[in-house]
């Protein structure tokens, strides 16, 4: 059967033809699934291993899940979707320009799904778990109980990042255990990490940037007592964004995208395999 001419190439070829071409590209799913092709503006926060530039290329994990999710949206829907990877330095606002978007917007900085969060964004399906970790310089000694946080750690001061559940755990751990430690405020995980290896702070921070840290020489030592791993993480969208079921499907295609040999090499290429080992281990 021979293809159907494009409208605007008629219009090429015969006089009198007025046709207004819309440049704005298609922003919801359903206007997507008319035009066959759509934009959605991505919205980041940088973070190694994450959303960092790689050769001045943009690439990560929660980058190149999202490329994925493109890729299965046209293979699977015939839909072409561009995808405009918007930077964000300050988490707080990368939050609140997601939450007051319109359609077609989706953001990415590992934000722990809560129910509390449910209520004022859309969250994907988990793309990660993760390990909030207490973390202070190596030359520490271990804590082993929260009960010794007043005495052994009297002269140090408590560092959160912001508006994130590590600063409220950092609140809980001061109201219980030592009220009298200072609590002080961090804008960037770089911040936190070089402040804890500077001595005299204790801080919470995910695994993976304590494992990367670690790994590159910081005398960083991790309080295992401190360790919650109940957290998941997950892209937002705006309440009720047409995308977030399409999202949904996505990730439970084919047995489960986080299940999958793409999900692993994804991980190991940008985290390594120790830190993938360590995120998905199952009890």
């Amino acid at each position: 059967m021979a293809r159907p001419i494009p409208v605007l190439l008629v219009c090429l070829l015969f006089v009198g033809c007025d046709v207004q071409v819309d440049d704005e590209p298609a922003r919801t799913w359903s206007e997507a699934q008319q035009d066959r092709q759509a934009e959605i503006t991505a919205l980041y926060v940088p973070a190694d291993g994450f959303a960092y530039k790689q050769n001045e290329q943009l690439t990560g994990v929660t980058v190149e899940i999202l490329r994925t999710f493109a890729e299965w949206v046209a293979s699977e829907y015939g839909v072409a979707l561009s995808l405009d990877f918007v930077e964000e330095e300050e988490w707080s606002t990368f939050y609140e320009q997601v939450r007051m978007a319109n359609d077609g917007t989706v953001g990415m900085g590992n934000v722990t799904i809560t129910e509390e969060r449910r209520e004022e964004i859309d969250f994907s399906p988990p793309y990660m778990n993760n390990i909030a970790s207490l973390i202070s310089h190596e030359d520490d000694p271990p804590l082993r109980e929260f009960e010794e946080l007043a005495t052994a750690f009297s002269e140090h001061r408590l560092l959160a990042f912001e508006g994130t559940l590590h600063e409220e755990r950092l609140r809980d751990i001061r109201s219980t255990y030592a009220p009298d430690l200072p609590l002080e405020f961090a804008s960037s995980n770089d911040e936190i990490i070089q402040r804890v290896a500077e001595g005299g702070v204790l801080a919470y921070i995910d695994v993976y940037n304590f494992h990367r840290a670690a790994n590159e020489g910081a005398p960083l030592q991790r309080h295992e007592i401190g360790d919650d791993a109940e957290e998941t993480f997950g892209y937002i969208l705006p309440t009720g964004s047409s995308w977030t079921p399409v999202l949904e499907e996505f990730f439970e295609a084919d047995g489960g995208f986080v299940n999958s040999n793409t999900y692993l090499d994804i991980l190991q290429t940008h985290l390594g395999r120790d830190l993938t080992r360590i995120l998905t281990e199952t009890d």
